[in-house]
């Protein structure tokens, strides 16, 4: 029957009898059934589409090489730079991220004040007895506090292998209770908690022991004049890079305890050198325990002479445990830190490269619409909406981001080994886990496609196809405006950039040429010892013998150190003594320190090694320190009484303040005074000429002064360039990238100007008929681009101005801004400018006009 009916469908006028079978079918089938053949009709649809697009995107890309190759290229510039950027900035905030309890983890730190409320002193290490006394008031809100403590680079033996070990450190038995580091071998509960007791990492392991089991061996440690046999129980796993402090060997804290006694430990609230962390319970609320903190110290310290509370001049504060890499810079870390500035500086620059990169692709894209405009007539006459053009420019621009993303990895592939050792780092593309990467592409792409080609979507797509068929569509002046603004905002960018290396630049070169104050060439530094120190005497003279040593002497701190070493005192004010009521840092040394590094008096003597009494009753201060005293002149202090740190005497001179540390800290107010013990450094000044017969006499005698340790020295001068390592990548990272910025600038430059000339092909040979010279067709072609420089120079002047006086604020001393640095940018910006725009518009300028002409 069915069939009969069919046949019947293919007679004449047989046309209303098929809509009835249609119908009838259609009728029969459930409205799942019919909704599931519509949505593969729409897949099917969409599929075509899609098909159509890439068709079409790819057309449009072999069509136009030069012009592809300046979008591809140039996204993909911009994009290696940014993975690489965002790559290490990923790494940056992951510090300390990997401890499973890291958010519950907040390390301690110690804050002096002085009675005017000030800070003159915040050291991220706290004395030993601060961790257990929190534990011990606040149990169960402080439900562990780890202790850390340096080892002080001691000599480890194991066998014939002897190694001075850097990152050694006295930690407590429960640390894995805090701590995700995973032991690979012995047990975490009890691995520290025995007299004795070390744990090893890996690396150190194999160093020690090689193919041999560790666990159960014997290491000696050796230093401070001790010797001590200690048990291996505990291999750990190497510490993440991204942690906060390196570790090789854990030697048990009660060890540590057995040496210097552990009720003498609780009661020393002087010997701030332990990196404490607590650890509290989950969804705490910590301003509570915060608020507690004042009590706490006023508990334990008792009140101070004049009967204030001690909780006015001493802070106790917290910082989780994540924040401490990036945010941290306290007077005392275990580690230099990154810098959460630098983090925001980086991801900036990233964002500056590839807003570039995109202004390029719609700068062009919109530049070239009068090519594509006859496409999109034909298009609208044809029936297609203006969504599915949009929708066809989107695909284009996406597929554009997709060539580029793919270049870029190849970029930032060859790129990343001189990257990682530019940041330091062992950065990866495609690590254990290529998860954060993989979405870093897809979101790059998304971002690039809809970003840059969202504008040049929505401009092509809105023309008329009456108009454009017709072939009177021109470009509307608000356009060539916009085109215009986004120039503008490129090369204010890369000008920005310039000038910021620029000023970098001269603040690099301002610190490493100021006069410090005192002598720092051909001075080195060595360790001192209790033994050397004992025989310190004997040992200076034995090597004043040497010609190429010219002076020897001893201190407690060295200048490029830090002055974390104070005690309170009292001075003679106006007949009377009065409290010093602001923190003057110590330095010990011997009678030759300040003649050995030729430091200025303004009034007074030095020590003189004859006089007994300067020995034990004697001071001299620096500038700063008197006038914070309030004397008038640096003659009214010599004589006046001075009582420091349990000493009591006179001062006997007065030296012109000059710089111990980086130029990022004030000049702080010094004492000097002859040591009795506190003698961590020696230092020798060499005679210029002679540095390397005295080098090689130096290491000689190391192997009496201090057997079996390495000989380790360091240059006064080198350790305060040193110091400045940050401030020095950072500008060599924003003269790299303000290059790029602007090589991917001009070559946007380069594909916007070709498209301008191209359009005024016809008015250039007009106007060479009518008798226009090469030098003025040049002139105007030029013109237009040159005014776009120097306004993008007028905006960058004022916003680089700004910016670097913000950086220049982390300099306690700083040099001015020099205008050289902004009319520098600006040149560099302009010639490159001219110079890639000259090249199209010569090669317009000398052309045929008759050629020109005949073509139009």
């Amino acid at each position: 029957m069915e069939e009969a009916f069919y046949e019947n469908t293919k007679t004449v006028g047989g046309r209303k009898a098929r809509l009835i079978y249609i119908k009838e079918v259609m009728l029969m089938l459930r409205p799942s059934v019919w909704k599931k053949i519509k949505t593969q009709i729409t897949h099917a649809n969409n599929i075509d589409m899609f098909r159509n697009y890439l068709k079409v995107g790819i057309r449009n890309i072999l069509s136009q090489k030069l012009y592809s190759f300046i979008n591809v290229f140039g996204l993909a510039v911009g994009m290696a730079a940014t993975i690489l950027i965002v790559l290490y900035v990923q790494n940056e905030l992951s510090y300390d991220q990997y401890h499973e309890k890291s958010d519950r983890i907040y390390r301690i730190s110690r804050e002096w004040l002085n009675d005017s409320g000030e800070s003159s002193l915040h050291l991220g290490h706290v004395a030993p007895p601060f961790g257990p006394l929190l534990k011990n008031d606040f149990e169960g809100i402080v439900q562990n506090a780890i202790r850390f403590n340096s080892g002080g680079n001691p000599l480890m033996v194991s066998g014939d292998k002897q190694f001075e070990e850097e990152r050694f450190f006295w930690a407590e038995a429960d640390l894995f209770e805090v701590f995700s580091w995973k032991l690979l071998k012995g047990d975490p509960k009890t691995a520290l908690t025995e007299p004795n007791t070390i744990i090893l990492t890996q690396s150190a392991a194999d160093k020690y022991f090689g193919a041999e089991e560790p666990l159960n061996k014997s290491i000696i440690f050796k230093n401070f004049g001790v010797e001590v046999e200690m048990k291996v129980t505990g291999i750990i796993e190497d510490t993440p890079a991204n942690s906060h402090f390196q570790f090789d060997m854990l030697a048990s804290f009660v060890t540590l305890e057995n040496f210097f006694g552990r009720e003498n430990m609780m009661q020393n609230f002087g010997s701030n050198n332990y990196a404490t962390y607590l650890m509290f319970p989950e969804d705490y609320n910590l301003a509570e325990f915060q608020a507690q903190l004042p009590a706490f110290i006023d508990k334990h310290f008792g009140p101070r002479e004049s009967g204030a509370l001690a909780s006015k001049t001493n802070k106790l504060h917290l910082m989780p445990l994540t924040d401490i890499h990036l945010r941290s810079h306290l007077d005392s870390e275990i580690e230099t830190n990154g810098n959460i500035a630098y983090v925001y500086t980086y991801t900036i620059i990233a964002i500056f490269i590839l807003m570039i990169a995109c202004i390029n692709f719609m700068n062009l894209s919109t530049a070239r619409s009068a090519k594509r405009s006859r496409e999109v007539g034909v298009r609208k006459a044809m029936g297609a909406f203006r969504t599915s053009l949009v929708n066809q420019f989107l695909a284009e621009s996406m597929l554009v981001a997709l060539l580029a993303v793919i270049l870029a990895l190849g970029f930032a592939f060859l790129a990343l080994p001189g990257f990682n050792n530019f940041v330091d780092k062992e950065l990866v593309l495609f690590g254990a886990d290529p998860t954060f990467l993989l979405a870093l592409i897809f979101g790059i792409v998304m971002a690039v496609g809809l970003v840059a080609g969202s504008y040049p979507a929505f401009f092509l797509s809105s023309f008329q196809p009456a108009v454009v068929l017709k072939g009177t569509h021109k470009t509307s002046h608000q356009k060539i405006n916009l085109r215009s603004i986004l120039v503008v905002i490129q090369f204010f960018i890369s000008i920005c950039l310039i000038v910021g290396v620029g000023i970098i630049d001269d603040q690099m070169e301002y610190m490493k040429t100021k006069d410090l104050g005192f002598d720092k060439d051909n001075m080195i530094v060595l360790p001192s010892s209790n033994q050397m120190y004992a025989d310190y005497q004997a040992i200076k003279e034995r090597l004043q013998q040497q010609p190429g040593i010219e002076e020897v002497t001893l201190s407690s701190r060295v200048p490029s150190g830090r002055l974390l070493d104070s005690q309170g005192g009292s001075a003679e004010v106006d007949g009377e003594m009065k409290n010093i009521s602001f923190r003057i840092a110590d330095i010990h040394t011997d009678h030759d320190y300040l003649k050995a590094l030729k430091i200025k008096f303004l009034a007074g003597r030095n020590f003189d090694i004859e006089l007994a009494s300067d020995s034990s009753e004697a001071f001299i201060l620096n500038k700063a320190a008197i006038d914070g005293i309030g004397w008038n002149s640096a003659e009214e202090a010599i004589d006046k009484k001075f009582n420091y740190g349990g000493r009591t005497g006179q001062v006997i001179g007065v030296v012109d303040d000059f710089h111990f540390e980086s130029l990022h800290q004030t000049i702080a107010p010094m004492v000097f005074v002859v040591t009795n013990g506190r003698g961590r450094s020696i230092v020798i000044k060499l005679k210029e000429g002679y540095e390397e017969e005295a080098m090689a006499y130096l290491k000689e005698q190391w192997t009496f002064l201090r057997p079996g340790f390495p000989f380790d020295f360091y240059k006064i001068s080198d350790r305060f360039d040193e110091q400045y390592e940050s401030d020095e990548k950072l500008g060599r990272l924003v003269q790299y990238f303000s290059l790029l910025a602007i090589f991917i600038a001009i070559l946007g430059l380069f594909g916007l100007s070709s498209f301008s000339i191209e359009q005024r092909l016809k008015e250039i040979g007009v106007r060479k008929v009518m008798g226009a010279s090469v030098k003025s067709l040049s002139f105007l072609l030029i013109k237009k681009f040159t005014v776009l420089v120097f306004v993008g120079m007028l905006f960058a002047i004022p916003v680089t101005y700004y910016g670097m006086s913000m950086w220049l604020e982390g300099f306690s001393y700083a040099g001015a801004i020099k205008p050289w640095a902004f009319v520098f940018g600006g040149l560099f910006a302009l010639i490159f400018a001219i110079l890639t725009v000259s090249y199209e518009t010569l090669k317009a300028a000398y052309s045929n006009p008759v050629d020109t002409l005949r073509n139009e």
